[in-house]
Protein backbone atom coordinates (compact mmCIF):
# COMPACT_ATOMS: atom_id res chain seq x y z
CA UNK A 1 0.00 0.00 0.00
CA UNK A 2 1.31 3.40 -0.69
CA UNK A 3 2.45 5.53 2.40
CA UNK A 4 -0.48 7.78 2.84
CA UNK A 5 -1.17 8.42 -0.87
CA UNK A 6 -4.82 8.76 -1.89
CA UNK A 7 -6.52 7.94 -5.36
CA UNK A 8 -7.01 11.24 -7.13
CA UNK A 9 -10.57 12.21 -8.20
CA UNK A 10 -11.27 12.89 -11.61
CA UNK A 11 -13.17 15.84 -10.85
CA UNK A 12 -10.21 17.59 -8.96
CA UNK A 13 -8.03 17.05 -12.35
CA UNK A 14 -8.65 20.13 -14.08
CA UNK A 15 -9.08 19.74 -18.01
CA UNK A 16 -5.77 21.71 -19.71
CA UNK A 17 -7.54 23.76 -22.92
CA UNK A 18 -5.91 22.39 -26.07
CA UNK A 19 -4.62 18.91 -25.33
CA UNK A 20 -7.37 16.04 -25.10
CA UNK A 21 -6.13 12.31 -24.10
CA UNK A 22 -7.34 9.37 -25.75
CA UNK A 23 -6.74 5.71 -23.24
CA UNK A 24 -7.61 2.02 -24.41
CA UNK A 25 -6.79 -1.53 -23.81
CA UNK A 26 -4.21 -2.35 -26.49
CA UNK A 27 -3.29 -5.83 -25.52
CA UNK A 28 0.70 -4.70 -25.33
CA UNK A 29 1.23 -7.27 -22.85
CA UNK A 30 -1.34 -8.32 -20.63
CA UNK A 31 -5.33 -8.54 -21.32
CA UNK A 32 -7.95 -6.33 -20.20
CA UNK A 33 -5.53 -3.60 -18.95
CA UNK A 34 -5.44 0.66 -20.49
CA UNK A 35 -1.99 0.04 -21.99
CA UNK A 36 -2.01 2.56 -24.89
CA UNK A 37 -2.36 6.40 -24.11
CA UNK A 38 -2.43 9.56 -26.68
CA UNK A 39 -2.28 13.14 -26.33
CA UNK A 40 -3.26 15.11 -29.00
CA UNK A 41 -2.06 18.71 -28.77
CA UNK A 42 -3.62 21.86 -30.86
CA UNK A 43 -1.90 24.30 -32.93
CA UNK A 44 0.32 26.55 -31.20
CA UNK A 45 1.48 23.97 -28.42
CA UNK A 46 5.31 24.56 -27.04
CA UNK A 47 6.80 21.07 -25.89
CA UNK A 48 9.97 20.43 -24.16
CA UNK A 49 11.35 17.71 -22.57
CA UNK A 50 14.04 16.43 -20.28
CA UNK A 51 15.06 12.45 -20.65
CA UNK A 52 17.49 9.84 -18.57
CA UNK A 53 21.24 10.16 -18.65
CA UNK A 54 21.50 5.99 -18.58
CA UNK A 55 23.75 5.69 -21.58
CA UNK A 56 21.42 3.11 -22.46
CA UNK A 57 18.65 4.87 -23.53
CA UNK A 58 15.29 3.26 -24.81
CA UNK A 59 14.44 3.72 -28.09
CA UNK A 60 11.69 6.05 -27.81
CA UNK A 61 13.64 8.32 -25.52
CA UNK A 62 16.08 8.32 -28.88
CA UNK A 63 13.59 9.31 -30.84
CA UNK A 64 12.14 11.72 -28.85
CA UNK A 65 15.04 13.63 -28.86
CA UNK A 66 15.54 13.52 -32.35
CA UNK A 67 12.22 14.71 -32.87
CA UNK A 68 12.61 18.10 -30.42
CA UNK A 69 15.72 18.77 -32.10
CA UNK A 70 14.35 18.71 -35.27
CA UNK A 71 12.33 22.60 -35.13
CA UNK A 72 8.90 20.88 -35.45
CA UNK A 73 6.02 21.74 -33.37
CA UNK A 74 5.23 18.05 -31.64
CA UNK A 75 1.22 17.81 -31.83
CA UNK A 76 0.61 14.10 -30.74
CA UNK A 77 2.05 11.87 -27.64
CA UNK A 78 1.95 8.30 -28.19
CA UNK A 79 2.94 6.30 -24.84
CA UNK A 80 2.65 2.51 -24.37
CA UNK A 81 3.08 0.44 -20.70
CA UNK A 82 3.95 -3.25 -20.81
CA UNK A 83 7.09 -3.10 -23.09
CA UNK A 84 9.71 -0.40 -22.75
CA UNK A 85 11.08 -0.85 -25.96
CA UNK A 86 15.16 -0.82 -24.59
CA UNK A 87 18.14 -2.88 -25.41
CA UNK A 88 16.27 -3.59 -28.83
CA UNK A 89 18.82 -1.95 -30.88
CA UNK A 90 17.94 -0.59 -34.22
CA UNK A 91 14.59 -2.48 -34.37
CA UNK A 92 13.55 -0.86 -31.67
CA UNK A 93 14.39 2.43 -33.30
CA UNK A 94 12.65 1.37 -36.42
CA UNK A 95 9.71 0.19 -34.11
CA UNK A 96 9.50 3.81 -32.37
CA UNK A 97 9.66 5.64 -35.98
CA UNK A 98 6.37 3.28 -37.07
CA UNK A 99 4.90 4.35 -34.20
CA UNK A 100 5.34 8.14 -35.21
CA UNK A 101 4.40 7.90 -39.01
CA UNK A 102 1.11 5.69 -38.07
CA UNK A 103 -0.15 8.41 -35.91
CA UNK A 104 1.51 11.34 -37.75
CA UNK A 105 -0.56 9.36 -41.15
CA UNK A 106 -3.52 9.23 -38.69
CA UNK A 107 -3.73 12.93 -37.54
CA UNK A 108 -2.48 14.67 -40.93
CA UNK A 109 0.97 15.39 -39.16
CA UNK A 110 4.72 14.83 -39.99
CA UNK A 111 6.56 12.30 -38.31
CA UNK A 112 8.25 14.65 -36.28
CA UNK A 113 5.42 16.03 -34.76
CA UNK A 114 4.97 12.82 -32.66
CA UNK A 115 6.79 12.00 -29.47
CA UNK A 116 6.49 8.28 -28.44
CA UNK A 117 6.75 6.96 -25.27
CA UNK A 118 7.55 3.21 -23.67
CA UNK A 119 7.67 1.86 -20.11
CA UNK A 120 7.97 -1.89 -19.22
CA UNK A 121 9.86 -5.02 -19.53
CA UNK A 122 13.19 -4.11 -21.18
CA UNK A 123 15.20 -5.84 -23.96
CA UNK A 124 12.02 -7.53 -25.51
CA UNK A 125 10.70 -6.45 -29.12
CA UNK A 126 7.80 -4.13 -28.94
CA UNK A 127 4.48 -5.31 -30.57
CA UNK A 128 4.38 -2.18 -32.47
CA UNK A 129 1.52 -3.86 -34.45
CA UNK A 130 -0.38 -3.92 -31.46
CA UNK A 131 -0.02 -0.38 -30.93
CA UNK A 132 -0.55 0.58 -34.70
CA UNK A 133 -4.01 -1.30 -34.45
CA UNK A 134 -5.16 0.35 -30.87
CA UNK A 135 -4.50 4.40 -32.06
CA UNK A 136 -7.69 4.82 -34.06
CA UNK A 137 -9.29 4.01 -31.52
CA UNK A 138 -7.20 5.99 -28.59
CA UNK A 139 -7.43 8.69 -31.00
CA UNK A 140 -11.12 8.36 -31.30
CA UNK A 141 -11.55 8.72 -27.43
CA UNK A 142 -9.06 11.76 -26.99
CA UNK A 143 -11.21 14.41 -24.51
CA UNK A 144 -10.25 17.17 -22.97
CA UNK A 145 -10.90 15.01 -18.97
CA UNK A 146 -9.52 11.98 -19.54
CA UNK A 147 -6.39 12.61 -17.08
CA UNK A 148 -7.24 10.19 -14.77
CA UNK A 149 -7.64 7.69 -17.31
CA UNK A 150 -3.91 9.01 -18.80
CA UNK A 151 -2.50 7.85 -14.97
CA UNK A 152 -4.48 4.48 -15.16
CA UNK A 153 -3.11 3.79 -18.50
CA UNK A 154 0.34 4.54 -17.79
CA UNK A 155 1.24 2.54 -14.81
CA UNK A 156 3.14 -0.43 -14.55
CA UNK A 157 4.20 -1.36 -11.02
CA UNK A 158 2.43 1.49 -9.40
CA UNK A 159 -0.53 0.40 -7.19
CA UNK A 160 -2.04 4.08 -6.94
CA UNK A 161 -2.50 6.29 -10.11
CA UNK A 162 -0.49 9.86 -9.63
CA UNK A 163 -2.11 13.14 -10.05
CA UNK A 164 -2.59 16.65 -9.42
CA UNK A 165 -3.87 19.52 -10.70
CA UNK A 166 -3.61 23.50 -9.84
CA UNK A 167 -4.91 26.85 -10.92
CA UNK A 168 -3.62 29.74 -10.55
CA UNK A 169 -4.71 33.59 -11.49
CA UNK A 170 -1.89 35.27 -13.39
CA UNK A 171 -3.05 38.38 -14.28
CA UNK A 172 -6.59 38.71 -15.15
CA UNK A 173 -6.26 34.95 -16.25
CA UNK A 174 -7.00 31.50 -14.72
CA UNK A 175 -4.37 29.32 -15.30
CA UNK A 176 -4.39 25.35 -15.00
CA UNK A 177 -1.39 22.90 -14.43
CA UNK A 178 -2.43 19.31 -14.61
CA UNK A 179 0.39 16.54 -14.27
CA UNK A 180 0.31 12.60 -14.33
CA UNK A 181 3.43 10.46 -13.50
CA UNK A 182 4.25 6.91 -12.83
CA UNK A 183 6.78 4.81 -11.23
CA UNK A 184 7.23 2.71 -7.99
CA UNK A 185 10.82 1.24 -8.67
CA UNK A 186 14.04 1.75 -11.16
CA UNK A 187 14.03 5.08 -9.33
CA UNK A 188 16.82 6.93 -9.35
CA UNK A 189 16.69 9.89 -11.19
CA UNK A 190 19.31 11.48 -13.44
CA UNK A 191 17.05 14.73 -15.13
CA UNK A 192 13.87 13.19 -13.98
CA UNK A 193 12.68 9.95 -13.45
CA UNK A 194 9.87 7.81 -14.71
CA UNK A 195 6.94 8.96 -17.21
CA UNK A 196 6.03 12.85 -16.16
CA UNK A 197 3.43 14.88 -18.45
CA UNK A 198 2.78 18.39 -17.16
CA UNK A 199 0.64 20.53 -19.36
CA UNK A 200 -0.49 23.94 -18.45
CA UNK A 201 -2.69 26.50 -21.10
CA UNK A 202 -0.43 28.98 -20.26
CA UNK A 203 1.21 31.18 -22.71
CA UNK A 204 4.57 30.84 -22.47
CA UNK A 205 7.55 32.10 -24.78
CA UNK A 206 9.16 29.09 -26.42
CA UNK A 207 12.41 30.06 -25.64
CA UNK A 208 12.08 29.43 -21.87
CA UNK A 209 10.24 25.94 -22.05
CA UNK A 210 13.78 23.87 -22.13
CA UNK A 211 15.16 25.80 -19.37
CA UNK A 212 11.77 25.47 -17.20
CA UNK A 213 11.67 22.09 -17.68
CA UNK A 214 14.51 20.97 -16.57
CA UNK A 215 14.19 23.53 -13.80
CA UNK A 216 11.44 21.84 -12.60
CA UNK A 217 12.60 18.02 -12.83
CA UNK A 218 15.64 19.56 -10.96
CA UNK A 219 13.45 21.12 -8.17
CA UNK A 220 11.44 17.44 -7.86
CA UNK A 221 12.28 14.23 -9.76
CA UNK A 222 15.73 15.03 -9.18
CA UNK A 223 15.25 14.79 -5.41
CA UNK A 224 13.86 11.46 -4.65
CA UNK A 225 14.94 7.96 -5.04
CA UNK A 226 13.72 4.46 -4.23
CA UNK A 227 16.56 1.63 -5.12
CA UNK A 228 19.12 4.05 -6.94
CA UNK A 229 18.29 2.78 -10.40
CA UNK A 230 18.24 5.10 -13.29
CA UNK A 231 15.76 3.81 -15.53
CA UNK A 232 16.28 3.42 -19.48
CA UNK A 233 13.08 5.49 -20.27
CA UNK A 234 13.14 8.41 -17.63
CA UNK A 235 10.96 10.81 -19.00
CA UNK A 236 9.65 14.70 -17.82
CA UNK A 237 7.81 16.47 -20.32
CA UNK A 238 5.83 20.21 -20.15
CA UNK A 239 3.33 20.95 -22.46
CA UNK A 240 2.02 25.08 -22.94
CA UNK A 241 -0.64 24.92 -24.73
CA UNK A 242 -0.71 28.58 -24.85
CA UNK A 243 -4.54 28.94 -24.66
CA UNK A 244 -4.98 30.95 -21.33
CA UNK A 245 -5.61 34.60 -21.61
CA UNK A 246 -2.52 35.53 -19.54
CA UNK A 247 -0.50 37.96 -21.41
CA UNK A 248 3.11 35.71 -22.53
CA UNK A 249 5.73 35.17 -20.07
CA UNK A 250 8.65 35.83 -21.33
CA UNK A 251 10.90 36.31 -18.29
CA UNK A 252 10.63 33.41 -15.55
CA UNK A 253 12.14 35.75 -13.46
CA UNK A 254 9.48 37.91 -13.40
CA UNK A 255 6.57 38.17 -10.95
CA UNK A 256 4.06 36.59 -13.39
CA UNK A 257 7.09 34.37 -14.49
CA UNK A 258 7.91 32.96 -10.52
CA UNK A 259 4.44 33.01 -9.79
CA UNK A 260 3.80 29.90 -13.03
CA UNK A 261 7.10 28.93 -12.15
CA UNK A 262 5.48 27.71 -8.27
CA UNK A 263 2.74 26.07 -9.53
CA UNK A 264 4.33 23.67 -11.86
CA UNK A 265 7.06 23.24 -9.04
CA UNK A 266 4.10 22.01 -6.84
CA UNK A 267 2.30 19.76 -9.23
CA UNK A 268 5.62 17.92 -9.92
CA UNK A 269 6.85 18.15 -6.77
CA UNK A 270 3.54 16.18 -5.73
CA UNK A 271 4.39 13.97 -8.44
CA UNK A 272 7.36 13.15 -7.83
CA UNK A 273 6.87 12.71 -3.73
CA UNK A 274 3.76 10.18 -5.23
CA UNK A 275 6.20 7.85 -6.70
CA UNK A 276 7.94 7.66 -3.65
CA UNK A 277 5.21 6.84 -1.66
CA UNK A 278 4.26 4.40 -3.55
CA UNK A 279 7.69 2.94 -3.89
CA UNK A 280 7.79 -0.27 -4.69
CA UNK A 281 6.75 -2.16 -1.33
CA UNK A 282 7.31 1.11 0.85
CA UNK A 283 5.93 1.32 4.12
CA UNK A 284 7.61 4.86 5.18
CA UNK A 285 7.82 8.09 3.49
CA UNK A 286 11.38 9.75 4.59
CA UNK A 287 12.28 13.40 4.23
CA UNK A 288 16.19 13.68 4.00
CA UNK A 289 17.42 17.57 4.64
CA UNK A 290 21.06 17.93 4.70
CA UNK A 291 22.01 21.54 5.74
CA UNK A 292 25.24 23.70 6.65
CA UNK A 293 27.16 22.41 3.27
CA UNK A 294 29.38 24.38 1.61
CA UNK A 295 26.93 23.85 -1.84
CA UNK A 296 23.95 22.81 -2.41
CA UNK A 297 25.20 19.85 -4.65
CA UNK A 298 27.47 18.50 -1.36
CA UNK A 299 24.61 18.69 0.78
CA UNK A 300 22.80 16.13 -2.60
CA UNK A 301 25.60 14.07 -1.90
CA UNK A 302 25.34 13.28 1.58
CA UNK A 303 21.42 12.94 1.50
CA UNK A 304 21.81 10.68 -1.46
CA UNK A 305 24.14 8.71 0.37
CA UNK A 306 21.71 8.11 3.52
CA UNK A 307 18.84 7.98 1.33
CA UNK A 308 20.83 4.72 -1.22
CA UNK A 309 21.78 3.00 1.84
CA UNK A 310 20.78 -0.66 2.05
CA UNK A 311 21.34 -0.78 5.64
CA UNK A 312 19.15 2.76 6.82
CA UNK A 313 16.52 1.72 4.13
CA UNK A 314 15.82 -1.82 6.20
CA UNK A 315 16.54 0.08 9.26
CA UNK A 316 14.13 2.33 8.72
CA UNK A 317 11.58 -0.33 7.76
CA UNK A 318 11.81 -2.30 10.75
CA UNK A 319 11.55 0.91 12.99
CA UNK A 320 14.99 -0.06 14.38
CA UNK A 321 16.86 2.71 15.51
CA UNK A 322 20.41 1.69 14.66
CA UNK A 323 21.83 4.92 13.54
CA UNK A 324 24.85 4.95 13.52
CA UNK A 325 24.08 3.60 9.71
CA UNK A 326 23.34 7.47 9.10
CA UNK A 327 26.41 8.82 10.38
CA UNK A 328 28.36 5.88 8.20
CA UNK A 329 27.01 6.76 5.03
CA UNK A 330 27.43 10.31 6.01
CA UNK A 331 31.04 9.77 6.28
CA UNK A 332 31.39 7.47 2.93
CA UNK A 333 29.37 10.33 0.89
CA UNK A 334 32.82 11.55 -0.59
CA UNK A 335 33.51 14.65 0.74
CA UNK A 336 37.21 14.36 2.02
CA UNK A 337 37.68 17.66 4.13
CA UNK A 338 34.54 16.55 6.48
CA UNK A 339 34.91 17.42 10.48
CA UNK A 340 33.07 14.71 11.97
CA UNK A 341 33.56 16.72 14.76
CA UNK A 342 30.83 18.90 13.86
CA UNK A 343 27.80 17.12 12.68
CA UNK A 344 24.48 17.13 14.36
CA UNK A 345 21.77 14.23 13.36
CA UNK A 346 17.94 14.77 14.25
CA UNK A 347 15.18 12.57 13.65
CA UNK A 348 11.93 14.44 13.40
CA UNK A 349 12.83 16.99 16.48
CA UNK A 350 15.10 14.39 18.34
CA UNK A 351 18.48 15.20 18.00
CA UNK A 352 20.43 11.98 18.08
CA UNK A 353 23.74 13.08 17.37
CA UNK A 354 25.55 15.97 18.42
CA UNK A 355 29.18 16.69 17.53
CA UNK A 356 29.59 13.82 15.70
CA UNK A 357 29.09 11.51 18.77
CA UNK A 358 25.83 10.10 20.53
CA UNK A 359 23.93 13.14 22.07
CA UNK A 360 24.00 12.55 25.42
CA UNK A 361 20.23 13.45 26.07
CA UNK A 362 19.26 10.89 23.32
CA UNK A 363 17.31 7.75 24.00
CA UNK A 364 16.55 5.61 22.05
CA UNK A 365 13.06 4.85 22.62
CA UNK A 366 12.34 8.12 21.26
CA UNK A 367 14.65 7.53 17.90
CA UNK A 368 12.34 4.26 17.83
CA UNK A 369 8.83 6.31 18.29
CA UNK A 370 9.79 8.38 15.30
CA UNK A 371 10.93 5.65 13.39
CA UNK A 372 7.60 3.90 13.85
CA UNK A 373 5.96 7.02 12.01
CA UNK A 374 5.01 6.55 8.20
CA UNK A 375 6.54 10.02 7.34
CA UNK A 376 9.76 10.65 9.01
CA UNK A 377 11.89 13.50 8.42
CA UNK A 378 16.12 12.89 8.89
CA UNK A 379 18.32 16.38 9.42
CA UNK A 380 21.88 16.30 9.22
CA UNK A 381 24.09 19.78 9.92
CA UNK A 382 27.28 19.51 8.46
CA UNK A 383 28.27 22.54 10.09
CA UNK A 384 30.29 23.90 7.36
CA UNK A 385 28.65 26.29 5.29
CA UNK A 386 25.15 27.64 4.35
CA UNK A 387 23.98 25.64 1.97
CA UNK A 388 20.55 23.30 2.33
CA UNK A 389 19.18 20.83 0.25
CA UNK A 390 16.96 18.11 0.19
CA UNK A 391 15.78 14.41 -1.17
CA UNK A 392 12.47 12.11 -0.47
CA UNK A 393 12.68 8.24 -0.34
CA UNK A 394 11.19 5.06 1.30
CA UNK A 395 12.25 2.20 3.32
CA UNK A 396 13.21 -1.48 1.68
CA UNK A 397 10.93 -4.00 2.50
CA UNK A 398 10.73 -7.67 1.99
CA UNK A 399 8.26 -6.59 -0.58
CA UNK A 400 10.73 -4.59 -2.71
CA UNK A 401 12.40 -7.85 -3.58
CA UNK A 402 9.16 -10.02 -3.86
CA UNK A 403 7.81 -7.69 -6.35
CA UNK A 404 10.88 -7.44 -8.58
CA UNK A 405 11.77 -10.98 -8.58
CA UNK A 406 7.77 -11.54 -9.99
CA UNK A 407 8.16 -8.74 -11.99
CA UNK A 408 8.39 -10.69 -15.45
CA UNK A 409 5.78 -13.71 -14.65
Amino acid sequence: MPVNLPEPVARDLHPVDGVRIGVIEAGIRKANRKDLTVFLLDEGTHVAGVFTQNRFCAAPVQVCREHLASGASPRALVINTGNANAGTGTDGLARAHQTCSAAATALGLTPNQVLPYSTGVIMETLPVERILAGLPAAIADAHTDNWLKAATGIMTTDTVAKAFSKQINLGSATITVTGIAKGAGMIRPNMATMLGFIATDACIAPGLMAGLVSDLAEGSFNRITVDGDTSTNDSLTLIASNKAANSTVTDINSAEGQLLRSALLNVARQLAQAIVRDGEGATKFIAITVEGGKTGEECRQVAYAIAHSPLVKTAFFASDPNLGRILAAVGYAGIADLDQTLIDLYLDEVQVALNGGRNPGYREEDGQRVMKQSEISVKVNLRRGSATDSVWTCDLSHDYVSINADYRS
